[in-house]
């Protein structure tokens, strides 16, 4: 059965540019492949000493590819990477992975991939040029571009229904919950599971998952919970996060676990312009930390690590060429952890405020 290799291997939103501007280079005798690309020229202005201030431009090539061996039998493959050309630049494979679809049995495939969390946490990860908090993250398991993961996937049930997805993974030493600090910053199994289920014809989705990665004596799970709305015009999307970590924190009488929780917002219109389409965007965003005796520097047990209202827009002028602009109210306090790591350069007790500064992202997007 021939099946478009984008919407089988990874998730909709995750790929939707791509998919929507990609270029066809061979298509013949069941072997297809398509390349595909996009240039972001942007700038994140702000005070300086903030993290992510700056040049954001960034070049990414990538090629899907499917082939077909029998009636119900497909192989296929993904390879992305990315340069950064900002001061800060680096280099970045994103996918390189392959896998064979079995049809109404689902798909299988291992390599580098999205974990199964962020299936989720995309909801919404659709800002203009922001977000993504809770969908890349090292606070959480599985939550983002991962090294060394199998997945299976099942889109519609075993052929029962078009409407309910679901997909379980094991990641080899290859979870990104680093959690920032040396206690757990060497990568370890995981495992984890999504469902997803578009509400008849309602336009609703909603979706949960699970992951958790373990060791002899460290244990770090996450869940995750969202609901979506799309229409052509109209995007709601709202996701709530939890993520436990156990003997995080090591003091001299023993050892305390955290919690990291947090939600996240958003609505976005699209208007038909004479040329092009406009969408405005609205979200908010709030993460927070906390301990049963870890104390922050307002001696409370909690401190928000992210917390912001995004106000922007993007103007498609076309298919291959948009124009992007995003404020970032930023509502962290001085005192917060989100604050201190979001300092790029620390200076004394945060005297200048960087942490803390609102953030203007303006760009523009070519892609193919």
């Amino acid at each position: 059965m021939k099946r478009n290799l984008l919407a089988i291997a990874i998730p909709a939103l995750l790929v939707a540019a791509s998919a929507n501007a990609s270029i066809e280079v061979w298509n013949k005798d069941g072997n297809k492949v398509d390349f595909y690309g996009r240039v972001k020229a942007a700038n994140n202005i702000t005070d300086r000493g903030q993290v992510g201030e700056g040049d954001d431009t960034s070049a990414r090539l990538g090629m899907s590819g499917q082939t077909q061996i029998t009636d119900s039998l497909t192989g296929y493959g993904r390879w992305e990477y990315e340069a950064k050309a900002g001061k800060d630049s680096h280099n970045e494979v994103r996918y390189a992975f392959a896998g064979l679809n079995f049809g109404d049995l689902g798909s299988f495939d291992y390599g580098r991939n999205d974990g199964v969390v962020k299936a989720i946490t995309a909801y919404t990860d659709v800002l203009p040029q922001f977000g993504g908090d809770a969908a890349n993250n090292d606070w959480n398991v599985l939550s983002a571009r991962t090294k060394a993961v199998a997945t299976y996937r099942n889109n519609n049930f075993f052929g029962l229904s078009d409407d309910f997805s679901f997909a379980l993974q094991y990641a080899d030493n290859g979870d990104n919950s680093n959690t920032k600090d040396a206690i757990h910053s060497g990568s370890r199994e995981a495992y984890g599971a999504n469902a997803q289920w578009r509400i008849f014809d309602t336009g609703l989705t909603a979706g949960a998952a699970y992951a958790q990665s373990s060791s002899s004596y460290y244990r770090h799970n996450t869940w995750a919970a969202g609901l979506k709305y799309e229409n052509y015009d109209l995007y709601l999307g709202a996701n709530y996060f939890q993520s436990k970590l156990k003997n995080r924190v090591d003091y001299r009488d023993g050892t305390e676990d955290l919690k990291v929780k947090g939600f996240e917002l958003v609505a976005q219109y699209g208007f038909d312009l004479e040329v092009g389409r406009l969408t405005p965007s609205l979200a908010y965003v709030y993460h927070k930390v906390s301990g049963d005796h870890l104390r922050f520097h307002d001696n409370s047990h909690s401190s928000p690590l992210v917390k912001y209202v995004s106000l922007g827009a993007t103007y498609d002028l076309n298919k291959n060429f948009s124009a992007i602009v995003e404020y970032k109210f930023n509502l962290l306090d001085r005192k917060d952890v989100g604050a201190a790591e979001n300092t790029k350069v620390q200076r004394g007790k945060h005297e200048n405020k960087p942490g803390t500064k609102d953030v203007l992202g303006v760009g523009l997007i070519y892609q193919f």
